[in-house]
This record gives structure tokens, C-alpha cells and sequence, in this order.
């Protein structure tokens, strides 16, 4: 039996992303975001949603431009400081002692110890209400080559051990349950083994 509540976010787990943005060292920032995602494959399109009140806010807005940075075990402190501490009042690379690297083709920085980077540029932003939601065209993806599989060229993301957020609390990924179709593709058949009628008995 299900109870009845009121409209609000429940739809969870979510990733919790690192955003970072700035069109100089000096603005360069980072905040926490879960409200994001894939909204078109082709072309590449995603989207983060953000309180215009936040510091990013503002220089998204200007520049256009900002990363998503997947987020791991390792990094689950600096990504809940990064959210709840402001850019106003803090320099969050040095602070979460992180590294901001030259993206490939947007202003804004990368975080170097981020397995993935997305990089974005803003195609439109909708005011939502108590957010704004900036979508933005995916204009190159930066993958560190440790979780690149030297033979396949396939990314083991799940070796970087990524984690989500769900009501409040970080949730690191659990085990593989199966694969994308695995539900419907058939099993091998078993090779039959012919039946053999036994030797005649000599009389």
C-alpha cells in the first residue's frame, strides 16, 4: 500500500556532479550539482539546473560555458564541501586541494582528478522557477586514460568508482547486475549431444 504525499523531487538516485566554471584563473569556481543530465544523443545535449541566487550563477551566464565533472569515491568530501560552501567566500580548488586544468575547447577549467569532463556550452537557459535550467550543447569530453582498457579502447568507468546522491546522502555505485539488453537476448543454445542406439550383441 502507498501513501499519498505532496509534489516534490523523488526521483533518486541522481549524480552528484562537480561544475566548474570561469573564464579566468581568478573567478575560476566549483559547486555541487545533482539536478543534471543527458537530454539528447544526437546532437550531445545536457543539462545542470541552478539557484540564480548561487555565485556560479552569474558567470555561467556570461560565459556561456561551464563543466561537468563526474564525480568518485575519492572525491565524495570535496564534492559535498563544494555544495554547501560558496565561491564568494572561497578559493574551492585550493581549499579541496584539486587542480584546474586547461579544458579543450570552453574557457572554463577542468578538475584534473575527475575521471570524465564534459564539456558544455550553453544553447538556452529556462527559468524554471526556484532554478533556472541552462542547456547546453556537449562540445568535447576529456576521459583520463586510467580507466581507458589498454586492448578494447572501452571505458571502465565503474574502476573509478563514481557515486550518486539520493535524499541527502552519498551513495557509492554497487555491483554489476546485468547489461544494457541482457534482459532480452537469447541464451546459447546447448549443443545436442546425438543419441547413440546401442551395440548390437553378437550372438
Amino acid at each position: 500500500m502507498k501513501q499519498s504525499w505532496k509534489p516534490g523531487t523523488m526521483i533518486y538516485p541522481v549524480p552528484a556532479v562537480l561544475v566548474s566554471c570561469g573564464a579566468t584563473p581568478e573567478e575560476y569556481n566549483l559547486f555541487t550539482v545533482a539536478w543534471t543530465g543527458t537530454v539528447c544523443t544526437n546532437p550531445p545535449m545536457c543539462y545542470i539546473s541552478v539557484r540564480p541566487e548561487r555565485h556560479s550563477y552569474e558567470i555561467i551566464k556570461r560565459t556561456g560555458e561551464f563543466v561537468i565533472n563526474l564525480t568518485t569515491k575519492r572525491l565524495a568530501r570535496a564534492t559535498d564541501w563544494c555544495g554547501v560552501r560558496s565561491g564568494r567566500d572561497y578559493d574551492k580548488f585550493s581549499q579541496m586541494g584539486l587542480t584546474p586544468t586547461p579544458a579543450e575547447i570552453v574557457a572554463a577549467p577542468v578538475v584534473e582528478e575527475s575521471p570524465v569532463a564534459i564539456e558544455c556550452r550553453v544553447k538556452q537557459i529556462v527559468p524554471l522557477g526556484s532554478h533556472d535550467m541552462f542547456l547546453a550543447d556537449v562540445v568535447n569530453v576529456l576521459v583520463d586514460e586510467e580507466y581507458i582498457d589498454a586492448e578494447s579502447g572501452r571505458l571502465d568507468l565503474q574502476r573509478a568508482e563514481p557515486i550518486t546522491y539520493c535524499h541527502g546522502e552519498y551513495f557509492s555505485l554497487g555491483e554489476v547486475i546485468g547489461h544494457f539488453g541482457w534482459s532480452v537476448r537469447k541464451k546459447p543454445r546447448k549443443a545436442n549431444k546425438s543419441k547413440q542406439s546401442p551395440a548390437r550383441k553378437k550372438r
